[in-house]
């Protein structure tokens, strides 16, 4: 059976996840929203303070990770996926720190800045320039593309290790009182 990850770790993951998965969708929902209405302000508004807040998150657990090391893989994994592993958590923790920045910075390049929770108007301590909010807010797009793509890799690496090989690597991240689900 492998090590486990801290039950701090587990809630960070698990928690972070279930809200990017969220945020995203949210984010994808707001195309749909039509253009210069009430309802997008407030709307663009929650995306802000929620992305603001998941954000916050991930710098926590940027921290938590930095300074608790991650259970040993089992000794018998390849060379090559260790370092495929190593690979694709920097990409998706450098993602998930470069997308909420990119928004927020996007945001203080505009004229809008963000309206906490569409109650605390947090004024935009940048000129309102539309060359610098297109590049932040292409950045905070792209970034947003690249993480699902890793988080596809993730997924496709954990059942690859649960279907294939069988070596229940899903338990170092899994909560302790229930058992992964295949």
């Amino acid at each position: 059976m492998p090590a486990h990850y801290h039950r701090i770790a587990i809630t960070l993951h698990w928690l972070i996840a279930v809200l990017l998965l969220g945020q995203y969708l949210f984010g994808w929902y707001l195309g749909d929203v039509p253009r210069n209405t009430p309802e997008r302000g407030f709307f663009i508004n929650l995306h802000k303070s929620t992305g603001l807040l998941i954000g916050l998150l991930i710098l926590l657990r940027i921290v938590w990770r930095l300074t608790h090391t991650p259970p040993p893989l089992p000794a018998a994994t390849p060379h090559w996926q260790r370092r495929a592993a190593n690979l694709s958590h920097g990409m998706l923790y450098a993602c998930m720190l470069l997308m909420p920045l990119s928004g927020y910075l996007a945001s203080n390049f505009s004229k809008h800045g963000v309206k906490l929770f569409n109650m605390v108007r947090l004024a935009p301590w940048g000129s309102d320039d539309k060359v610098i909010y297109a590049f932040f807010n292409q950045t905070h797009k792209l970034t947003a593309l690249v993480l699902v793509a890793f988080v596809l890799l993730h997924i496709l690496a954990v059942l690859k290790h649960q279907l294939i090989d069988r070596d229940n690597l899903i338990s170092r991240m899994w909560p302790r009182a229930t058992r992964p689900p295949f």
